[in-house]
This record gives C-alpha cells, sequence and structure tokens, in this order.
C-alpha cells in the first residue's frame, strides 16, 4: 500500500553576507533557527479534514514567538498559542487540512524578532488506505448450523493510523448484493463484519467480493486501486478437502505418543482413504484410514467457516488418536489438538504437494523429537543428503541431545550418517509415503517413514516431509518431527546468516518436571555476533523482554558460526545476562535449511530445548497496532510435558484507533469443550520497532501472553504498511508452569 508522505523542509541557518564573517573575537555569530514539526501520532500523513497541530522549535533564544503564514487552498488556521519558556513550551499552530486528496500548503514559522529567520513545512493531504483480512481465502458452503451456510468474519483498518476507523462496508456476489452479510450498506461501521453463505450467492471462483472504504475517501475503491485492499473470495462445499499429510503429537495414560500420516478426503469433506505411523508405549504400528469426516463447528456462530471436527475411522477398534478439533487458516491449514479423550496433543496437516516435486538430488534439513527407553526427552538434528538416482542418503550430519547427554545416541556430533530410503506404497491404500533407514555414527540402524506435505522445490516454499520412527524403545529412542528441503543457492558460512530471525524453542522444566519454552528475535551480522531480545517460562519462571548481550558483556557471549558448509552452525542462546552473577548462554547447534532458518537444538542441557529458526518477514522495526489485525488460526505446538493442555484457538483482533484498546476476542478449543475469549493486544513502548508485543486476556481467565511477528505480508515500496499474517506466543504467568508456544497464523 501506498503512504503519501509530508515533505518536511526546514530552513536551518542564514547565509552570511561575505560568507566568512566573524565577529570581533573571531568566533561565528549564532545563527538563530526556526523548525516546524507535526505533532502527528504517524508524522508525514494527513488524512482528509484532519486537524494536525504544527510546533514551532526555535534557537537563540529557544520558545521564541513566532507568526504563522500559509499557500495553498483549503487549509484552515483553527487557532495559534504562543510560547512558554517557563514551562518549555515553543509556539504551536492547528491546522483542518481540506478533504480533496493531493492538496498541499506550505505552512511557515517566521521569527517575531527577526523575519528573515523562517521555518516552512510542506503538508499534503494523502489518500486513506482501507485493507481488509482475511484478503484470499474459501468459504464452506455446507454444514452451518440449521442448514445455514458457514459463517466467516473479518476485519478492515484504515491508514493513516489516525484516521477514523469507520468504514462502508460493501458485499458483492456476481455484482449483486450478498443476502447475508453485515453491517448494513451505506452505513458507517466499525472495523469488522460477517459473511453467512446463503445459496442467493452461489457462484463461481472468485467471485464474492468485500469491500471497506473510508467515508472521508468513499472513492477510493473505485478511482485508486491502490488505495483499497478487496477480499475476494470462492465458495466450496468443504473446505477440508483433497490429500493431506498430517502430524501430532501428545500424550496417553502410559506416555507420550507421536503420529505421522496421510488422508484424502472428498469434496464434501468425506474422509476416503489414508494411512498413518503410530508410536506409543506399545511400539511402532500402522494402521489403514478407511473412512471419517470433517464437520465445521455449529458452537462459533462467527467464525464457523474456521473450525470444525476431523474423525477418522480404521479397521479396528482402539486407535488413538482419532478425533480432532482443528481450527483452518486462509490457506486450509489444519491446526488440531486431540479431542477424543484418550490422550491429549496438538498437530497441524497441510495440503500434499506433488510427489513429483521430490526427484533429484536434495539435501533436506530435519529436527525430530521424543523419547528414550527410559522415557526422558531426546532431540536430533541433523542435514539428510539424498541422491535421487540410487536411493542413497550420503555423507548426512546429525547432532543429538538425550536428556542433557549429547553422546549417548551416536557418539559426539556431529556424527556422520548414511542409508537408504525407497517409496512405499502399503497394502490396501494408495497412500504416498517412503521408507528410509539411516546408520548414525555408532548407533543402531534407524528406521523411518515419511509423509510428503506442503511446498515446492524452492527457498521461498521449500518442501516439508513428516517423519516418524519405526524402532522399538529397546532399539532407539522414539522419534518424529519434520524435514525441509535445503536450499542450495546458500554457501553456508558464517556470512549467510545476515538478518532478522525468530526462534520458538520447546523444552523440560527444571528437573524434567514442567515446561520451557522461548521466543527469540535475534539480529545475525554475517560476521559472527548475535543481538536482540528473548522472552522465557521455564516452568514458572519468567525472563521478559531479555537485551542481548548485557551491557556488561564485553567480548559478547552470543555469537554464531558455521561448521564447514554442510549448513551445521553453532548459536549461543538464551542464558540471563540480566543475572548476579550473569548466566552464560547455552550452546546450540542449527542446521540451516535456508537463509537465517533451520532447526536447533540445544547441546548440552537436561531440559532438551528444540525447535525452530525462520526469518521475520519484512517490515521488522515497522510494526504498528494497525497492522496485526485479522482472524488467526492458533494452536500449540509440542508439548514438552504432559500436564500441558493444549489449545486450539480462533483470535479475532480488531483496530479500533489510535488511543483506544485493541480488541482480542474469539473462541478458544482446549478439551472438553469451547470458551469465549475476550482481551486486548499491543505493540507497547518497550517492544517498539522490533515486532514483538503482548495479548491480555481477560477470558476464558486473566492471562498474559508475549507475542513474535513472524510472517508479513506487503511491506514492499509499493505497499510500505506491513499486515502481520504469522506469529508465535508463549504465557508468560508465574502460575502457567506448563507453557506451550502456539503459532497463529491468518
Amino acid at each position: 500500500m501506498i503512504k503519501k508522505c509530508l515533505c518536511a523542509v526546514a530552513l536551518l541557518s542564514l547565509a552570511l553576507a561575505g560568507g566568512c564573517a566573524k565577529g570581533g573575537n573571531g568566533i561565528p555569530p549564532v545563527v538563530p533557527t526556526v523548525s516546524v514539526t507535526p505533532n502527528d501520532t504517524t508524522p508525514g500523513e494527513i488524512y482528509p479534514g484532519q486537524t494536525v497541530t504544527l510546533t514551532a522549535a526555535t534557537t537563540d533564544p529557544t520558545y521564541a514567538a513566532v507568526t504563522w503564514s500559509e499557500t495553498g487552498s483549503g487549509w484552515t488556521l483553527v487557532s495559534t498559542s504562543p510560547p512558554d519558556a517557563a514551562t518549555n513550551v515553543s509556539a504551536e499552530a492547528v491546522y483542518t487540512a481540506p478533504t480533496t486528496i493531493g492538496s498541499q500548503a506550505t505552512v511557515t514559522a517566521t521569527l517575531a524578532s527577526n523575519t528573515s529567520i523562517t521555518g516552512p513545512v510542506t503538508l499534503t493531504v494523502a489518500d486513506i488506505f482501507t485493507e481488509i483480512a482475511p484478503s484470499t481465502l474459501t468459504v464452506g458452503t455446507v454444514g452451518g448450523e440449521n442448514g445455514n451456510g458457514l459463517t466467516q468474519q473479518f476485519t478492515a483498518v484504515a491508514v493513516p493510523d489516525n484516521a477514523p476507523q469507520s468504514f462502508i462496508w460493501s458485499c458483492t456476489a456476481n455484482g449483486l448484493p450478498c443476502a447475508k452479510f453485515s453491517p448494513a450498506p451505506n452505513t458507517a461501521s466499525p472495523g469488522l463484519a460477517v459473511y453467512t453463505y446463503s445459496p442467493a450467492d452461489s457462484c463461481s471462483g472468485s467471485c464474492v467480493q468485500i469491500t471497506a472504504t473510508a467515508p472521508l475517501d468513499p472513492s477510493a475503491c473505485v478511482n485508486n486501486a491502490k488505495s483499497c485492499t478487496i477480499a475476494k473470495f470462492s465458495q466450496v462445499a468443504s473446505r477440508v478437502s483433497g490429500t493431506y499429510a498430517f502430524q501430532f503429537s501428545g500424550y496417553d495414560d502410559n506416555g507420550p505418543t507421536s503420529v505421522a500420516g496421510t488422508f484424502t478426503a472428498s469434496s464434501t469433506g468425506a474422509i476416503t482413504s489414508g494411512v498413518e505411523d503410530v508410536l506409543n508405549s506399545n511400539g511402532p504400528a500402522q494402521y489403514l484410514i478407511t473412512g471419517g469426516t470433517y464437520l465445521p463447528t455449529s458452537l462459533d456462530p462467527n467464525n464457523s467457516n474456521n473450525s470444525g471436527t476431523l474423525t477418522l475411522t480404521f479397521p479396528s477398534t482402539g486407535v488413538y488418536p482419532s478425533k480432532y478439533q482443528v481450527v483452518l487458516n486462509s490457506a486450509g491449514n489444519l491446526e488440531m489438538i486431540e479431542i477424543d479423550g484418550s490422550g491429549s496433543g496438538s498437530g497441524i496437516a497441510q495440503k500434499s504437494a506433488s510427489s513429483s516435486i521430490f526427484t533429484g538430488d536434495q539435501t533436506y534439513a530435519f529436527g525430530f523429537t521424543g523419547v528414550d527407553s527410559n522415557n526422558k526427552r531426546v532431540g536430533y538434528v541433523g542435514i539428510l543428503p539424498l541422491n535421487g538416482s540410487t536411493g542413497m542418503v550420503v555423507s548426512g550430519q546429525m547432532d543429538v541431545n538425550d536428556s542433557g547427554s549429547d553422546t549417548n545416541i551416536c557418539g559426539a556430533g556431529p556424527c556422520s550418517v548414511a542409508g537408504t530410503f525407497t517409496p512405499y506404497t502399503p497394502n490396501g491404500c494408495t497412500c504416498a509415503l517412503w521408507q528410509m533407514t539411516i546408520t548414525a555414527g555408532s548407533a543402531s540402524p534407524m528406521h523411518f517413514d515419511f509423509y510428503i506435505a506442503a511446498g515446492q522445490a524452492s527457498k521461498t516454499n521449500p518442501l516439508t516431509f513428516y517423519a516418524i520412527s519405526k524402532d522399538p524403545l529397546a532399539t532407539n529412542p522414539a522419534v518424529s518431527g519434520t524435514m525441509v528441503l535445503q536450499d542450495s543457492t546458500q554457501t553456508y558460512n558464517t556470512a549467510d546468516f545476515n538478518g532478522i530471525s525468530v526462534s520458538a524453542l520447546t523444552g523440560t522444566g527444571p528437573n524434567a518436571a514442567n515446561t520451557n519454552v522461548s521466543l527469540t528475535l535475534g539480529t545475525t551480522d554475517g560476521s559472527g555476533d548475535f543481538t536482540g531480545q528473548f522472552d522465557q517460562n521455564n516452568g514458572g519462571t519468567i525472563l521478559s523482554s531479555v537485551q542481548f548481550p548485557g551491557a556488561s558483556q564485553t567480548p559478547s557471549p552470543y555469537t554464531y558460526a558455521a561448521s564447514g558448509t554442510t549448513g551445521r552452525y553453532t548459536f549461543n542462546m538464551l542464558g540471563n545476562p540480566g543475572a548476579t552473577p550473569v548466566a552464560a548462554p547455552l550452546p546450540f547447534v542449527l542446521y540451516a535449511s535456508g537463509q537465517n532458518r533451520g532447526f536447533l537444538l540445544d547441546q548440552s542441557s537436561s531440559s532438551v530445548m528444540t525447535g525452530t529458526m525462520n526469518p521475520q518477514g519484512k517490515g521488522g522495526g515497522a510494526f504498528a497496532n494497525s497492522e496485526l489485525p485479522g482472524t488467526f488460526a492458533a494452536a500449540s505446538t509440542s508439548s514438552g510435558n504432559s500436564t500441558v493442555a493444549p489449545i486450539a484457538a480462533n483470535m479475532l483482533l480488531v483496530y479500533p484507533g489510535s488511543g483506544a484498546a485493541n480488541v482480542v476476542s474469539g473462541t478458544e478449543y482446549q478439551y472438553p469443550g469451547m470458551q469465549t475469549l475476550t482481551g486486548s493486544y499491543t505493540f507497547g513502548a518497550s517492544a517498539a520497532g522490533i515486532g514483538a508485543g503482548t495479548i491480555t486476556l481477560t477470558a476464558p481467565a486473566a492471562e498474559n501472553y508475549v507475542i513474535y511477528v513472524l510472517g508479513t505480508s506487503g511491506c514492499a515500496a509499493t505497499s510500505p504498511v506491513c499486515q502481520i499474517t504469522s506469529f508465535f506466543m508463549i504465557d508468560e504467568d508465574a502460575s502457567n508452569k506448563n507453557p506451550s508456544v502456539i503459532f497463529a497464523q491468518q
């Protein structure tokens, strides 16, 4: 989107006759100055009809009297106020802008004591840009309560941020007014709208369009498409349709449980086939999926299009997990928690990419987590170079942390990895999966199944697999996780990591009880220095907005370095620079899948913190409260302890305008049942400029979360205002000793 800039021109000095005149003592005389600045919450953006206050700062003397004048049509001087040196107040003038886009005025403050000293500033009336979220998605036509269609909420914001957050909404299907849409047309309304599918709107393609225009700039969507985001969506019988890969991790009564698999849904949401691998206390097992359903929820009348229940059926009874509460983002990915009463945990399902992408020589970075034979937490990270013509794993590497030991599994890291892989089709299923056998260092051979998930053979959207081990615990640890195609354009030296990243980590808490979660927003400088801030909840011990390195840490212990050119890096993270004595950072190993992204594993602590590092989207340092609104699907990621209560939620964030509390509402699913979310969000002063903020909930309970921005859209030269599309959050209440990392995505 385009922000029209306000050009400020200040006359800072007066040229002296003769060029080099000096006072009698040889010292150049002091030249008075006047500079004018708009007192605007977002300097440089004047919306139609806005009242703006201008401040005239003077030198020699300070707080001097000025006179005001302006050139330009339609700008009205409302009032002026004199300076007051006793209270350190400069002279001010209040102007009201005209309503015509592009109108300009040059306002000049002239020093009353010396009329040759002036300070001009140019004011320009900017377009009001309106932005709707979500802007693209699908809307279901069947499954709503009482025979109605499904319902989807939309939010709108107006930019500049201090423009009135009032809109005239419009919804059309094939050019005709939508049958079930609120608010009413031609009525100034807040930035929230609700669409419910009706057969009267039936049409094909992206034929439904929703606009939100500002009453002060009502022709923006017609005459200047760059100043208006139009939401466009298509209608489908079921939002869950096609072939998906999924993974799940959690706990049942007997211990940890992991699942990876694939299923196919018909156009109506009926599950027609699939297969899954389950890893629990009984060991590995594989089950055919013979049926099931996806049913939109009837519990959430405002966002039934975004949530439902997924049920899988099997040839025999007693296979769990079998039922999930799911929330869908705009892309149709499912974030899920178990709700069958036989355990707890969370997972994700994504549309499977074509298997034809998995071809040739490809290298994958991976991160696996699970337990060893003593039920202690274990983590693996590494790289797997796959030779497509021979089916061989060649020259791979792996690092392990087994409950604090980095040598238990395969010897001292990095362990060398070799092996084989081959496609595999289970009897009775046309499902696409692969089997892999690898040998890592001194470890026994390890066997895995892996399923193709989403992505492409590209560095911006890399191909992803969900993997799960098939070995009994007596042979090898039970682990599952993700493999991501490595960007082959990188050289993977220290200089390749250069930019802003967000790291999300999960582990066990003190003495292997409770959980330990953290979020880090860090900057790598390309030469080995790592700076930024982190938040952490370690079993109820909170570290909030910790800046690293600390002021006393010279030289900085927060460093990173490449180990060769394979994609293996070492990072120093967390610790506590503010403690007395200072707590040193923990050593981590990272295997990169691309620039500023990869899988992390702490190398030595019994917490066994595992997770990912990902580049933060464009716009870091420029995020505002108006850039977060939207409907987000949010759910817990993997749990570090069986006492974590996984949640799935539809979170609605609304920006009511500058000076008002930003709204959080929606629904939260936590087995059993659904609860209402209420609260507020902000990017507070302490977090400004780094892409972090807070969410404070008042219901279903008083809870305080910190959020770290991950994905964005816009943020380009032609669209400098960003829209936040995804973020991580963790609970920072000391009473919550078993928090999880929650991922939220539009």
